[in-house]
């Protein structure tokens, strides 16, 4: 597996990066003005939908939670929705990188200070403030990344799996078995292990995940948990078992996806671990005959199954104990599960389904893309985790694709894709249960970036905290001006927002 060619020094003039990045910027606030402006004018639906809803949808309000605690945040409705440009990265040095061997940035995080970039062999802090440098810092790692996740922990920690440097002819050469655990707003790496056993862990089967005060990796052939603080191993799989772990769900709780057997005759298991300790708490048989198994959520627990077929075909949602409760059929629904890097089983792939958002009694769906004229480009269903019947339906518009982002208390958030100067792209919040929808932001993306970054496949698309993050997850030049510096990350805020 070839990750490109390694990020060489700076050479681009830095007077001439800010000049570009400044006409960007105010092309970009401008159409984003101008179409705020006639949507107040004519009396949009945007500002009708969000009445004097300026309070969380959750109630009780945001739940406190532990520094060590996977991070859920509830999102509040900024003063304005028209956005501002807050940060935008270009990438240097891209003369190597193209289609068939593209420089990999896989990883992107943010906190209310930072945007962090995972990119081939480093990681990068972009700084939010406006009028702050747009470097915050950058963490060499000494060897490419293999894997890495969504999650972050309440006190802006995360960790990813690096493949240390070694010779070609060395028998640990492409061996992805080092964790890196480090803060996301300072840079600072905090530990850095290496998992034991793992000469078979590579970039194609290795998975890493966070729970509470944990951080767990399975590559297949083994599987290690550290605990977050001091980074000492908690416990690790057996080698040589029948049934193997071959990737963990993280956040409120710990999923193990455990294969059993061999090629063409594998079965599964999904079993709910104690975090601190491995040992089951329950077993789920999956039944015989499905190819392969995602875990978009590990509490509540629910998977996606490929049921006799490579694609995905179902969602299946169990309780708390591990017993079924409803099945719910993706015919019609595009799960995305496995889709990103055209395929490929790279950087992690179990709990990226990114056609699915998992909530407390509700999954969210997306549909397969819709391509009659005068109808909706796509749409999102509800669906009850109890009875799988409907819930509720978000409607797209006409040229215009929707993507689940995540929950926000007991709603959802979502990505709708901008249809030139006609409407602006944004990020809506939707309560299933009145069907209301609420604008957080609207904000235009560069014309010439809309396509990789509006792609869930193609990018990161994070709605933090008032702002919106897209990190691109492949970087190849451009063959007209091939030593051209390329979009990487760009982040929008609410210009109502205080920073």
């Amino acid at each position: 597996m070839s990750f490109g060619p390694p990020p060489s020094i700076y050479t681009q003039s830095a007077l001439a990066a800010d000049t570009a990045r400044k006409r960007r910027r105010t092309k970009l606030l401008g159409a984003v003005a101008v179409v705020v402006t006639l949507l107040v004018l004519a009396g949009g639906s945007w500002f009708l939908a969000s009445g004097d809803d300026s309070a969380p949808a959750d109630a009780k309000g945001p739940v406190v939670q532990s520094p060590d605690a996977v991070r859920e945040t509830t999102e509040k409705v900024p003063g304005s929705p028209e956005g501002q440009l807050m940060l935008e990265h270009d990438e240097e040095n891209l003369s190597k990188a193209t289609d068939a061997a593209p420089r990999y940035a896989p990883g992107t995080w943010a906190t209310d200070k930072v945007m962090v970039k995972g990119v081939a062999n480093r990681l990068e802090g972009y700084n939010i403030a406006l009028d702050a440098d747009e470097k915050a810092w950058t963490l060499k790692l000494g060897g490419h990344l293999c894997a890495t996740s969504r999650h972050v922990t309440a006190d802006g920690r995360t960790a990813v799996v690096i493949q240390p440097p070694r010779p070609e002819d060395s028998e640990k050469s492409g061996v992805c078995d080092q964790v890196v655990f480090f803060d996301l707003n300072t840079g600072k790496k905090l530990w850095q292990k290496q998992m034991p056993a793992a000469s078979s862990a590579f970039v194609t089967n290795t998975n890493l995940t966070l729970t509470k005060g944990v951080v767990a990796v399975a590559w297949g052939q083994g599987s290690v948990a550290y605990d977050m603080k001091t980074g000492a191993k908690l416990w690790n799989s057996a080698l040589g078992d029948e049934c193997q772990d071959k990737a963990f769900a993280g956040g409120r709780a710990l999923l193990a996806l455990r294969g059993c057997g061999s090629l063409p005759d594998v079965r599964y298991q999904v079993q709910k671990v104690d975090p601190r300790t491995g040992k089951p708490v329950w077993t789920y048989k999956v039944s015989d005959g499905v190819q392969s198994v995602y875990l978009p959520s590990s509490d509540p627990p629910v998977l996606v199954v490929a049921a006799g077929d490579s694609l995905p075909t179902d969602v299946i949602t169990l309780d708390a104990n591990g017993k079924h409760r409803s099945t719910i059929s993706l015919d019609g629904y595009d799960a995305k599960c496995g889709e990103r890097y055209f395929g490929s089983p790279y950087f992690g792939v179990y709990e990226n389904c990114d056609g699915i958002v998992v909530g407390r009694t509700q999954a969210y769906l997306l549909s397969k893309e819709n391509i009659a004229t005068g109808e909706p480009s796509d749409w999102i269903v509800a669906f009850d985790l109890a009875t799988g019947r409907t819930a509720g339906k978000f409607e797209g518009r006409e040229f215009q694709t929707v993507y689940p982002l995540r929950t926000s208390g007991d709603d959802l958030l979502i990505y709708r894709r901008g249809a030139g100067t006609v409407a602006p792209a944004a990020v809506v919040r939707w309560n299933p249960r009145t069907d209301k929808e609420t604008p957080l932001l609207l904000f235009t993306l560069p014309e010439e970036d809309d396509a990789d970054l509006s792609d869930p496949e193609r990018s990161d698309i994070l709605y933090q905290q008032g702002r919106v993050f897209f990190g691109k997850r492949e970087l190849v030049r451009d063959d007209k001006s091939p030593t051209d510096p390329a979009l990487m990350a760009i982040a929008f805020g609410s210009a109502g927002l205080k920073h």
